[in-house]
């Protein structure tokens, strides 16, 4: 496997030289100054490889390319934000940047309701407790018909909840909701954020799958001429919030998105916490089936239960089998003769992490930790296997 990081950019905290010492090799990063929907230029693109390439580091991965909410409604000028699209696709394959991750969840990229639960070691992880959930989208942000979405339990266990709730915890709440979307660092509304939701009224599941179909039959064959792997991220977490249809959360919706355009360019990002966020996935199962579709890997373990809580665990704690994900990637890498990059996705903030600035999940130690874990796991499992 080729062992990468991901790394927002020179304004990161974390530098590419310490990126250097942890033993990764390759760069997970985007150029995020680009506004969704514009394009990727050669200029600005090889600019940003350079930088990478000065440290003897590869930029190995796209992550991501966004896909602009205008194609997930097909509203406004979603044809040409599509053929923008293609025109990055080329550009990047052109600069032999050839793994694409992206993904087609409207509104919000990621959901949780805690972004520094404190562990019984001191270290901080990311959560998502439904009944805090419950309460911002019943109680604070107030989305029509929300009751319709909960059991009468639920709602009453929201209730309970949000009335315990001080001005600042509210706040805190929200600001931790609303930083799962898109361009978050920006000020939203609670009133902004109704508006957002608003636009996906009219499109439920059917008809988001027939949108993202649409996308790929568009840009997987430019990704073939361009050598570029485009590998969908599955929906963090993978049940439907505050209405929004989820589309890629299954080993089902797995298999009808890359059967849509049967072709090596059309793979996954197989993440192990998005998917393993759901109590019915069978992690274990998931990888050796869709093993030849792993295009991308994100390695995370997870708590779950069956109310839709889960919490982020160390690499070999938690509901998912790390060994056997690994397993399948390897005997999917000699089968194939491919080589698939990995890297440690979300690490507990510990250490002189704590109180500094921290994309969520993105720590410099606990990321550490898991890469180092990975990296032992993969080699024992080569030996063991004679790989």
């Amino acid at each position: 496997m080729k062992h990468t990081w991901r790394w927002y950019g020179p304004n990161d905290r974390i530098t590419l030289q310490q990126i250097k010492q942890t033993g990764a090799t390759g760069i997970v990063t985007a150029l995020h100054h680009i506004p969704n929907g514009g394009i990727w230029t050669m200029e600005e693109i090889k600019k940003r490889k350079a930088e990478i390439e000065s440290y003897g580091l590869v930029w190995d991965v796209v992550e991501s390319v966004p896909v602009h909410e205008d194609i997930k409604k097909q509203s406004g000028d979603y044809k040409l934000y599509i053929q923008n699209y293609k025109e990055s696709i080329r550009n990047l394959g052109k600069c032999d940047i050839k793994t694409i991750c992206y993904n087609f969840m409207p509104v919000l990229d990621w959901s949780r309701t805690n972004l520094k639960y404190e562990e019984p070691d001191g270290s901080l992880a990311l959560k998502f407790d439904i009944i805090a959930f419950i309460a911002f989208d019943v109680y604070i942000l107030k989305r029509p018909n929300a009751e319709n979405n909960y059991t009468e339990n639920l709602i009453q266990q929201a209730k309970n909840y949000f009335n315990a709730l001080g001005v600042n915890e509210i706040k805190e709440l929200v600001k931790t909701i609303i930083a799962g979307l898109p361009g978050s660092e920006e000020s939203y509304t609670l009133e902004e954020f109704q508006s957002v939701l608003d636009e996906y009224k009219n499109i439920d599941a059917p008809k988001l799958k027939e949108h993202l179909a649409y996308f790929l039959k568009e840009i997987i064959p430019v990704a073939e001429e361009a050598g570029v792997k485009m590998a969908i991220h599955p929906d963090d977490p993978p049940v439907s919030l505050l209405g929004l249809p989820r589309i890629v959360s299954t080993i089902d919706d797995a298999k009808e998105l890359c059967a849509v355009v049967d072709s090596p360019a059309n793979g996954l990002t197989f993440c192990t916490g998005s998917f393993g966020a759901g109590h019915f996935n069978k992690l274990e199962e998931m990888a050796t089936e869709l093993a030849p579709k792993i295009n991308f890997l994100h390695l995370r373990n997870v708590s779950r239960d069956e109310d839709g809580n889960f919490k982020e665990e160390y690499f070999f704690e938690g509901d998912t089998d790390m060994y056997e994900i690994v397993k399948a990637a390897l005997i999917e890498e000699n089968k194939s003769g491919r080589e698939i990059p990995v890297r440690p996705d979300h690490g507990n903030q510990m250490f002189d992490d704590i109180g500094k600035d921290n994309n969520p999940g993105y720590s410099l130690y606990g990321r550490m930790k898991g890469l180092a874990e990975i990296r032992g796991l993969e080699i024992g499992i080569k030996r063991s296997l004679n790989l």
